[in-house]
């Protein structure tokens, strides 16, 4: 059983598919969850887009100091256009590299004391199975999914051992995002959406997209003291697609 009572968890991009699915699952286990966003409102959320660094400096410092250290950290948030590596432009790599690399640098930067003060840390990042094998027509979010993983795996050797981190790749999930990546590929291919799903499937062993509560459930497992030896590792959450060992 996972038990998180007495953990608070901050958790990126939380009103919506797989970080909302991750909220919910960490709540249910007993942790208080506060959710970052930029459509975030009431009580236990913080409003803010993950490119301003200086408003979630401030934001997340205020949070801290008026109600305490967080212990669980979720990095999440979505991914960049696609379109082919060859067109993206300097700009598009500079916006996601922020969204992404920096704004988690900032929130473990900001999180570390606590969790150290607090003898427990579980920081948890919702990537991609790009980061084991690049996926067609996502240029940008490859390089920066790529980078990620790269950051996250150097810090699981700097980090002290009461504090881990760890990444999700979820495959197809059912989300927005993949509803909206759905569309765009339909009209870039000209064929229908239906086709589109079914060629996605035809490379997962399970058959189905993932909901995203089977995401959420394995952060929470990540988060717990049951993962207190999984350190440094990219875990797919992709019903068997990714062909890497």
């Amino acid at each position: 059983m996972i038990n998180l009572d007495g953990k608070r968890a901050l958790v990126c991009g939380g009103t919506s598919g797989i970080g909302k699915a991750a909220a919910a699952s960490l709540q249910e286990n007993g942790a208080e969850v506060i959710i970052i966003s930029r459509s975030a409102s009431g009580k236990n959320s913080i409003s803010c887009n993950l490119e301003d660094l200086d408003s979630l400096r401030t934001l997340v410092s205020k949070e801290i100091e008026t109600n305490g250290p967080f212990q669980i950290l979720i990095n999440n948030s979505g991914g960049p256009p696609s379109g082919p590596l060859i067109a993206a432009q300097p700009h598009d790599f500079e916006k996601a590299f922020l969204r992404h690399v920096l704004a988690s640098q900032t929130l473990v930067q900001l999180l570390l004391d606590g969790m150290k003060s607090s003898n427990y840390g579980r920081i948890v990042n919702i990537i991609s199975t790009s980061v084991k094998e690049p996926i067609p027509g996502l240029g940008v979010s490859n390089t920066i999914r790529g980078a990620m993983a790269s950051w996250s795996k150097t810090l699981s050797k700097e980090l002290p051992p009461e504090v881990t981190i760890n990444n999700v790749l979820p495959g197809f999930t059912n989300t927005e995002r993949l509803t909206e990546l759905k569309k765009t590929l339909s009209d870039q291919k000209g064929i229908s959406q239906e086709e589109v799903e079914n060629a996605w499937l035809s490379t997962v062993p399970e058959g189905r997209l993932a909901d995203p509560s089977e995401l959420g459930q394995v952060v929470a497992f990540l988060s717990s003291p049951a993962a207190s030896f999984v350190r440094g590792t990219s875990i797919p959450v992709d019903g068997g697609r990714t062909g890497s060992i």
